[in-house]
This record gives C-alpha cells, sequence and structure tokens, in this order.
C-alpha cells in the first residue's frame, strides 16, 4: 500500500457562493466531497477548513451587503453555519461518509489543556473514520479573540493534527507577482522553497477576490508561513478542480526538497513548470515545509501562533544569545532591560531585543526587534520592579519570590531561522 496522509482542504466563502448572486455553488460543493471521498478511500485523513457561515446566512435573509454592526453579523453567522454544515452533511451522506463539526474562536485554544484538547478531539475523530469540518465560530467571536480569516485557521488547524499537506483552495489556480486579472504580465510562482527568504517582485496587497471572503492572496501567504513553519506542504490551487489533488500529492512525494535560494527564484520557476508539463499536473504554487528538524514544535507553535499577545518584554543581546541557542536557558530578570503593556501573570508577550545605555535603561534611540515570545512567571508590574536586578533580590523587592525565572524554558518560543 502506498503511504497515507493528512490532510487539510481549505475553501473560502468566493468557493461555495457565487459573489454576485450569492447562491450556493454546489458543484464545487460535490466536487469536493467526491475528492475528499476519494482521498479517504485511499487511505487518507483528511480535515476540511469551510468558510461561508456568514455568506450562507446573508443568502438565507435575502441580505445583499454585509451590515457593520457586530451582532447581526453573528446573528447572520448563526443562521447561516447551521444551512452550511446541512449542505455538508447532505452531500457526504450520498457517499456514506460521516462528518462531524467544529467551530472555535482563538480563546479556545489560549489554554494549553483546551489546545491539547482541540488536537485531540480531531485525532479521535480521524480515528474514527469522520471527516472533521473546522469554521471559526463566527456567532461568538469578535475582533479580540479572531483568528482574522480562514487561511490563518487553517494553518493552525494543519499544526493541530500534524498534517502533512495543506490545500488552500482559491478562484486563481496559483500565486503570481501580480493580479492575472488586472495586469496580463503577471508570472505564475510555482514554487516557494523558504518562506523566510520572502518573494521579492510579488504583489499581495490587492485584497478579497470577492465580497463574501474576508482573505486576498496576503493571508494565503500568512497561512503558508505558519503552516511550513509547522513542517507542512503548502498548496495553493483553483477551488473549482479539487479532483487534481491527489495529483498534487503524488507529484509532490516524487520530488526532492529544492535547495536553491530565491535569488534564483525565476529560473526556479522554469524549472517547476518544465517539471509539471512533463508529470501532467496543473498549475499550482507549492511552498516546501521547513523539513529540516528546525521546524516548530507542537508547544511552540502553540505560543508563538494560537495565543494573543497582551504586551511585550524587551531584553538584551545577552539574554537573547541564552535564550535562543540550542540549549535555550530561562530567562532572567537581569536580562531585562524595559516592559511595554499591561499584561498579567503567565499571559502571553512578546519577546523584543533591545539595547542598553550606560545607565542601564533602554536606548529608545534604538530599533527593537521581536525576536519570539513568552508566558511570564510574573506581571508587567511586578516586572517593571524586578528589571536588570540577580535573581536573589528578587524578594528583597517584592516581599516574595515565585520563581528565579522570568519565564522557564518550556515557555518560551522562537520561529525558526
Amino acid at each position: 500500500m502506498s503511504r497515507t496522509f493528512t490532510i487539510v482542504i481549505k475553501l473560502g466563502s468566493s468557493s461555495l457562493v457565487d459573489e454576485k448572486t450569492k447562491e450556493p455553488q454546489l458543484s464545487i460543493m460535490s466536487m469536493v466531497v467526491e475528492t475528499v471521498v476519494r482521498l479517504r478511500r485511499l487511505g487518507h485523513r483528511v480535515v476540511l477548513v469551510s468558510s461561508g457561515g456568514i455568506a450562507v446566512g446573508m443568502k438565507t435573509l435575502n441580505l445583499e451587503s454585509r451590515p457593520k454592526h457586530l451582532a447581526r453579523v453573528q446573528a447572520i453567522a448563526a443562521v447561516g453555519q447551521g444551512r452550511l454544515i446541512g449542505r455538508w452533511d447532505n452531500l457526504f451522506s450520498q457517499f456514506g461518509q460521516r462528518i462531524a463539526q467544529i467551530l472555535i474562536t482563538r480563546n479556545d485554544i489560549t489554554d494549553w489543556t483546551q489546545y491539547k484538547n482541540a488536537q485531540n478531539t480531531i485525532s479521535e475523530l480521524l480515528q474514527m473514520d469522520v471527516v472533521p469540518i473546522v469554521n471559526e465560530n463566527d456567532t461568538l467571536s469578535v475582533s479580540e479573540i479572531k483568528f482574522g480569516d480562514n487561511d490563518t485557521l487553517s494553518a493552525i488547524t494543519a499544526a493541530l493534527c500534524g498534517a502533512d499537506y495543506l490545500f488552500l483552495l482559491t478562484d486563481v489556480d496559483c500565486l503570481y507577482t501580480d493580479n492575472p486579472r488586472t495586469n496580463p504580465n503577471a508570472t505564475p510562482i510555482l514554487v516557494v522553497p523558504d518562506m523566510a527568504q520572502g518573494l521579492p517582485g510579488v504583489k499581495t496587497d490587492s485584497g478579497s477576490g470577492s465580497d463574501v471572503g474576508t482573505g486576498g492572496m496576503a493571508t494565503k501567504l500568512i497561512a503558508a508561513e505558519l503552516a511550513t513553519n509547522a513542517g507542512v506542504n503548502t498548496i495553493i490551487m483553483k477551488s473549482s478542480e479539487p479532483h487534481n489533488i491527489s495529483k498534487v500529492v503524488n507529484y509532490v512525494q516524487s520530488l526532492e526538497t529544492p535547495s536553491t535560494s530565491v535569488e534564483n527564484l525565476v529560473q526556479l520557476q522554469q524549472l517547476e513548470q518544465q517539471k509539471l508539463q512533463m508529470h501532467g499536473v496543473p498549475f499550482h504554487t507549492r511552498f516546501v515545509a521547513d523539513k529540516t528538524g528546525m521546524h516548530l514544535k507542537n508547544r511552540e507553535f502553540w505560543m508563538l501562533h494560537g495565543l494573543v499577545s497582551h504586551g511585550a518584554v524587551i531584553i538584551d543581546q545577552g539574554a537573547s544569545d541564552a535564550l535562543t541557542r540550542k540549549e535555550k536557558a530561562g530567562l532572567l530578570p537581569a536580562g531585562v532591560i524595559d516592559v511595554e503593556g499591561h499584561f498579567h501573570e503567565l499571559e502571553c508577550v512578546d519577546l523584543k531585543l533591545g539595547s542598553r545605555l550606560a545607565s542601564g535603561e533602554l536606548d529608545t534611540t534604538a530599533p527593537l526587534v521581536k525576536i519570539g515570545r513568552a508566558r511570564c512567571n510574573y506581571t508587567s508590574l511586578e516586572l517593571t520592579k524586578i528589571k536588570g536586578l540577580q535573581s536573589d533580590q528578587i524578594e528583597n523587592v517584592l516581599g516574595y519570590a515565585d520563581s528565579e525565572y522570568v519565564a522557564v524554558r518550556t515557555n518560551l518560543a522562537f520561529p525558526p531561522h
């Protein structure tokens, strides 16, 4: 038997609902269902991330445009989410395939135990041969706890279930250097070997392709960076041709991971185009997963991308070197220069690298560089009092010492590269 994989497939609202008529695109949904069933019969584990609750609700309530009032949008989502999952259930039931709905907000995974529970639920459903269908719970989400869009949610879901592949299905076949609808000279980007090196010459600020979706190509690049950092191969491809997912998986498995730098991006695209034509595989954009062993571990991914930052701790170069070495240390108060924002004990904060003046205070003329995240053992008020001190001085200043560390190793996370 050939190797099997865990595959996450994300569909946006524009793929599920017609932009002009707001009618459901049942043909695309049906093709996605047939594809998922086919992948399941090959032994693959499949998770769907499906937008569309608000768009379906708008059609049900005969609304022409999305309202701006939050409570009304949440009410529309409440109407639409039930109908959307009903459509999926009806289509999957034609093949005898069971599904499950998972509605989450970022609040649901801010606790490590809750994050693990979400992970265990998805894992158990896959073990039971059930297809989980994940969506953001727009009936409860507010801006502070939203993932932002389902591209980001799909990347977090892919990390949650340890996926091998994340497919971002959209209304174009691949990433282009510019919007191909308005610029006929836009050229395709077919492979991106390392997201950390950036994509020079690529414009991604054209926004969402339709008024029923919230994401554009820029959000897909963010999702690709998140997913590849977690070791997940990420693919952008056309939503109207989901049957090509198997072709793409087989094609990628036949390749060796390229080690080409961005300086050779043009030559790399030409070579990739030749390979695709030779294998009879349609255009798509492939973001190569970080398989060097440096990709984010489960808890690190949760801290960097599952949590919301409530402030920042500014540290010096010596502390940064100690925290980012292979056998990283915990963060001691002596390495802290300053504190930004107001946060409580064990809330997530950004770690920023700054410079000290001779007085030991922060050099406000030097730029701050965000290097990672931490969950601190002390509040922002406590840290302001003990910054720059030795650990044995904490009790004298605060009257107690919960820990010699500002943050222990397991509560520190740094992106790869």
